[in-house]
């Protein structure tokens, strides 16, 4: 493991949606996200004459055995400096879910990442406690927490814990959808990122939120009903119908390109 972030000339982003970036547009188009505003803080301290190569190979909608099976090999191919490894979430999220399986089949891919001789960030679920239906599953990813913990102490990993950060509690940190995070949630969470590596960056994520009018009970009423037709709803249909918001996506940044 590499002491100094400047050390870093590469970096590969796996995973899902919440690596992908959404919900947080790009100017330049697409989706930007936490795994993009590190790259920039990394290539910002990187003491390469030839700067910082980044890929993202993380496709939203994809469960844990999709990322193991499509994005592992190429990151082993691409033989990065730096690998961020984010997934499982949208298994946990379906009834079924086995966090111990998922755990186990995650510690074979992390072994392979480490044998490149890559650094490896992994990180944990949300707190999903005041998340209407998903806090239901809350004791399942606070299981695959600890494993996500145990499987990073083992191989050597930084853990980004994203289950402690109480500022992502604040409703303004997440985007409409309340399962992806907002503009501000990405900012914070490539905050918390380059404090584990030991990037240098400019601002805090533990910074509170500034006040804000308390919705009364009514309100949140009527915000939970249209929050489940909007979107809870049609994710179970697309459940039911054997799809996922990743078919027809691919990587935004299949490649190793200078930033």
């Amino acid at each position: 493991m590499t002491d100094s972030a400047s050390t870093y000339s590469s970096y590969v982003a796996l995973g899902d949606s919440f690596t992908e970036g959404l919900n947080d547009p790009d100017p330049a188009g697409g989706y930007r996200g936490w795994a993009d505003r590190l790259a920039e803080h990394l290539a910002a301290a990187s003491s390469s004459v030839d700067g910082l190569r980044y890929a993202n190979l993380a496709v939203r909608g994809k469960v844990l055995r999709q990322v193991i099976a499509d994005q592992v090999p190429r990151a082993v191919e691409l033989r990065p400096d730096l690998i961020t490894f984010s997934a499982g979430g949208n298994d946990l999220l379906r009834p079924r879910a086995d966090p111990d399986g998922l755990a186990e089949a995650m510690e074979g891919a992390i072994r392979r990442l480490r044998d490149t001789g890559a650094d490896v960030l992994m990180f944990t679920s949300f707190d999903t406690r005041d998340v209407p239906v998903l806090r239901r599953v809350r004791g399942k990813l606070a299981t695959y927490n600890l494993h996500v913990r145990d499987i990073a102490d083992r191989h050597g990993c930084r853990v980004v814990d994203l289950w402690s950060m109480r500022t992502l509690l604040d409703p303004r940190a997440w985007s409409a959808d309340r399962i992806h995070l907002a503009q501000e949630g990405h900012r914070r969470v490539a905050l918390a990122a380059c404090e584990v590596l030991g990037v240098p960056a400019t601002g805090d994520w533990r910074e509170p939120f500034p006040a804000a009018p308390v919705a009364g009970w009514l309100d949140s009423r009527r915000s939970d009903i249209e929050w489940a037709k909007t979107y809870f709803l049609p994710w179970i249909q697309r459940r039911l119908r054997g799809r996922s918001s990743g078919d027809e996506v691919t990587a935004k940044r299949p490649d190793l390109h200078p930033l």
